[in-house]
């Protein structure tokens, strides 16, 4: 895939005008428990220590939220809602604006949440402390409702996702699904726990839950690629959804209609893996709602979780590295062909040692 190709997803920001607008429809976005993430980086962690970070960097937080920033710094017009609270919610709003994304948030009691991400500088990993915030009441989920409504009549394509706040029941993912998808208007969605099960119970047409959680809705094991696919699949046929299953340092599996890929993860040197799959339902978002092939979101999302990676802030991304990293990313046809073998960890040996990514027979 060329970069030119990429031109019709992504245009310039110079060249975001009204005409522009039209082209590029309008993804809908809707976060209900709205976050700003704080990134430290420290040396090494350890328990009853005081441990001085080498940094601290501010970035969005909240999966959906996290996707319209991205879209925001591609250029790729955008309308966030959700709820949002005090002076921390204010400031989540003046960072999307700042990258042109629009916003609708209903205000609320309490306080939208700074969550604390740790990053180990030692190379041992990542932790994340998710805070509580936002007090949420019936009159601002019937509120949400009307500007959800009226907001559907301009959306090409609903983005969903995150964590359910005190005071809000679950189900609101399966009404706000059903409520798109009867105006057929396609929804990207995510979320873990019972917000997942009530997300999936209104049929999106995409879903992206990671490894653990596909164990948690087939209780099935998907240890490997194979077991994955299978559970993968039959989640599919259950609800309706295409699925993209991601897998850490192992890539991702995509189950679409008729068609499956393993892809595997662009190739980065990792700074931060914070918003990197959020980045991917972007990807997917911008695909479904211009029409281009939902091979292109892949290969869109991808290049673009890459590209958060290379930032220390949450779902943060530069533009420039979303198109370098797109002509690298592969889309593997899984099950493999009759006359290609391969495994997950030989490929992913391999390709660090910059060899080919399937091997022959």
């Amino acid at each position: 895939m060329s970069q030119q190709h990429l031109l019709p997803l992504l245009p310039p920001p110079s060249e975001l005008n009204v005409a522009s607008l039209v082209v590029c429809k309008m993804i809908v976005t809707v976060t209900l428990n709205t976050a700003i993430d704080r990134t430290l980086f420290v040396p090494f962690l350890e328990k009853n220590r005081t441990i001085r970070a080498s940094r601290s960097v501010m970035g969005m937080g909240g999966k959906a939220a996290d996707a319209s920033w991205i879209l925001g710094a591609l250029g790729v017009p955008n309308l966030a809602l959700g709820f949002a609270a005090g002076l921390v919610g204010q400031q989540m709003e003046e960072m999307m604006h700042e990258r042109g994304v629009r916003t609708d948030f209903v205000r609320v009691k309490g306080e939208t949440r700074i969550n604390t991400i740790i990053v180990c500088e030692d190379g041992s990993g990542q932790t994340t402390i998710v805070a509580e915030g936002l007090e949420v009441y019936p009159e601002h989920v019937d509120a949400l409702r009307m500007r959800y409504q009226k907001a559907l009549g301009e959306a090409t394509c609903v983005l969903i996702g995150g964590s359910v706040p005190r005071g809000v029941d679950p189900a609101l993912y399966t009404q706000l699904v059903q409520e798109a998808r009867s105006r057929h208007t396609p929804v990207v969605f995510d979320a873990s726990g019972p917000g997942l099960l009530a997300g999936l119970a209104g049929s999106p047409t995409f879903a992206k839950p990671n490894r653990d959680e596909l164990h948690e809705l087939t209780g099935r094991s998907v240890t490997s690629l194979e077991e994955i696919y299978h559970a993968a699949y039959d989640l599919r046929e259950r609800y309706g959804t295409s699925l993209v299953i991601t897998l850490g340092e192992e890539g991702a599996l995509a189950v679409l209609p008729e068609r499956a890929y393993w892809i595997p993860p662009p190739p980065v040197k990792v700074v931060s893996t914070a918003g990197a799959g959020d980045a991917v339902l972007a990807g997917l978002a911008v695909a479904l709602s211009t029409g281009e092939p939902l091979e292109d979101g892949l290969r869109l999302g991808f290049a673009a979780a890459g590209a958060v990676c290379l930032t220390p802030a949450t779902a943060d991304c530069r533009r420039a590295d979303v198109e370098r990293l797109l002509p690298l990313i592969e889309l593997i046809p899984y099950p493999p062909s009759e006359d290609t073998w391969f495994s997950l960890p030989t490929i992913l040996s391999n390709r660090s040692k910059g060899t080919c990514d399937k091997l022959r027979r």
